[in-house]
């Protein structure tokens, strides 16, 4: 009788975004960034772009799957990836969007987190812990990282050691990609905290303004003017909670050496509604992270299509808004919305 082979363990939302590179063909243009072992197999770190090859192309990037476990920010990027691809045969409007501004997908960070429905990488790493920052504060215990053991969360991994590799890779991809353009906007999909719909930016670390901060509040009077009827809740992360290693901390502070524009900006989609809706699904494994329900994952999946396509424009028409800013009124108002309490 022939030995049976072991099999590779399928990971859907990796198999669906490669079909989704074969259907893009020569629209698109693919890496793999590095290959994560698991296991006897290793699991690849795609990066896709679309559009614009300019090095004066402002860019936007859409990163997912950083914890294993909230797989609904892959998938959310992956639908809009897919309706991209599907428009560009037929809608040149989009054609000639595109020749102005760069998109980049990084839809899967951690697959291997993600097979093994865990926050953690492989090694048991929480990657958004995993940057050289330490906050300038208290953080709340665990869950603002720590070094004790990877068998608890929110592990960042022994002092002194190099990031991971899913980490490294990465810092170093968006440095080269967006931090190299004139303007960029980064959307980290994630979902697990409250009720709401929110979107944080830095610092993590810190509860002191960032210097861009007239920037972000321009950004965000030009959503809440576009679209008076959304629901996301425009703060920064430090009103929710510190955190030691944010990855968009360090590479925001990174960019502040350069002649860039940078936003980082995190997409926290709140799964407690999913919850208070299906209460049982606590019980299942990604319960707390993830709409089980076909519909409510449809919703979701539509919900949010809307911020990344205003993001896109934004992103794309910088050079009209941006110096249109009137720095010092801005910094004042964002002062006294965010941090005059």
């Amino acid at each position: 009788m022939p030995l049976r082979t072991q099999q590779q363990p399928s990971l859907p939302e990796l198999v669906q975004l490669e079909k989704l590179i074969a259907l893009g063909g020569t629209h698109l243009r693919h890496q793999v960034l590095a290959r994560v072992p698991y296991k006897k197999f290793s699991y690849p770190l795609y990066s896709i772009s679309m559009g614009s090859q300019s090095r004066n192309a402002p860019v936007i990037a859409f990163i997912g799957g950083i914890h294993g476990v909230e797989r609904i920010g892959t998938q959310v990027i992956l639908a809009l990836f897919e309706s991209l691809i599907r428009r560009l045969k037929w809608d040149q409007s989009l054609h000639q969007e595109l020749s102005q501004v760069k998109l980049l997908f990084l839809p899967l960070m951690n697959p291997v987190g993600m097979l093994n429905n865990s926050r953690a990488n492989g090694n048991g790493v929480d990657l958004m812990r995993n940057a050289p920052v330490d906050a300038a504060g208290t953080v709340p215990w665990l869950v603002g990282g720590q070094r004790i053991s990877n068998i608890l969360p929110w592990y960042r991994g022994r002092k002194g050691k190099a990031m991971q590799e899913e980490s490294r890779v990465l810092v170093e991809h968006i440095n080269q990609e967006l931090l190299a353009a004139p303007f960029s906007i980064a959307l980290d999909c994630h979902s697990g905290f409250g009720f709401n719909n929110q979107i944080w930016f830095p610092y993590a670390k810190s509860k002191q303004p960032i210097p861009h901060l007239a920037e972000i509040f321009k950004l965000r009077k030009m959503l809440t003017e576009t679209y008076p009827h959304q629901d996301y809740v425009f703060e920064p992360q430090a009103r929710n909670y510190m955190t030691h290693g944010d990855l968009w901390d360090h590479l925001y502070d990174q960019s502040l050496n350069l002649d860039t524009t940078f936003l980082p900006l995190t997409l926290e989609m709140g799964s407690w509604t999913w919850i208070k809706k299906n209460p049982l699904q606590v019980f299942k494994s990604s319960g707390i992270f993830h709409p089980i329900q076909p519909h409510r994952v449809k919703r979701v999946l539509r919900q949010h299509h809307v911020l990344m396509e205003f993001l896109i424009k934004v992103t794309g028409s910088y050079a009209h808004w941006l110096p249109q800013l009137n720095k010092e009124r801005h910094h004042a108002d964002a002062t006294s919305l965010w941090y005059n309490e």
